[in-house]
């Protein structure tokens, strides 16, 4: 064997060694693209304020927002909305986990721990919620449980104004609770 031949075999068995030593434990990057990866902007601490005519009528709150411009839509986290009367009056306030904002119109929906709360007292739980902004209604398609001092309602779907005083249920469970003196509480239109 010459010298150039051994070395030849050498350098193989060196590159063959170092090849083998190289494992691909290495954390590669997901070719997935995530929301934040596609987003025009990301705001931390996002507010929106609505108005009409000088009232203030929703405040839109995010930990963080993913605003997509072309379309307007923004992907929001830990989200906080609050609807205020003609006035300007807190008429009700909606947190929830997630959701996605309409700037365009206004519209959104939530989703993930939805929690709808009034000033009086009124509560309404759901996984999620459904705002048009153009009527004005408030609705899912998902089981949720009302409840306010004299009431607990649970249904699979509802239909409301943002003051959660008209409530349209569909497949209600539920009723008035007893009074004080103990009497019977009635039951909901439809059951």
């Amino acid at each position: 064997m010459t010298d150039a031949s051994a070395f030849r075999i050498a350098a193989a068995i060196a590159l063959l060694g170092a090849a083998l030593a190289c494992k691909d434990d290495a954390i590669r990057p997901s070719i997935t693209v995530l929301a934040a990866d596609t987003a025009d902007q990301v705001l931390e601490k996002m507010e929106h304020l609505i108005t009409n005519d000088g009232v203030r009528r929703t405040k839109v709150l995010a930990d963080t927002a993913y605003v997509y411009e072309p379309t307007q839509l923004s992907r929001l986290k830990q989200v906080t909305v609050t609807f205020y009367d003609l006035n300007g009056n807190e008429t009700s306030t909606v947190t929830s986990d997630s959701g996605l904002y309409n700037m365009r119109d206004g519209s959104m929906n939530a989703w993930g721990n939805v929690v709808a709360t009034t000033p009086d007292g009124r509560k309404l739980r759901s996984s999620e919620l459904k705002y048009d902004s153009q009527t004005k209604k408030i609705s899912s398609d998902k089981p949720f449980i009302y409840d306010r001092a004299d009431t607990h309602l649970e249904g699979n779907g509802f239909t409301s104004d943002p003051d959660f005083r008209n409530v349209v249920t569909r497949q209600p469970r539920g009723g008035q609770r007893p009074g004080p003196s103990g009497g019977a509480g009635g039951l909901l239109p439809g059951q």
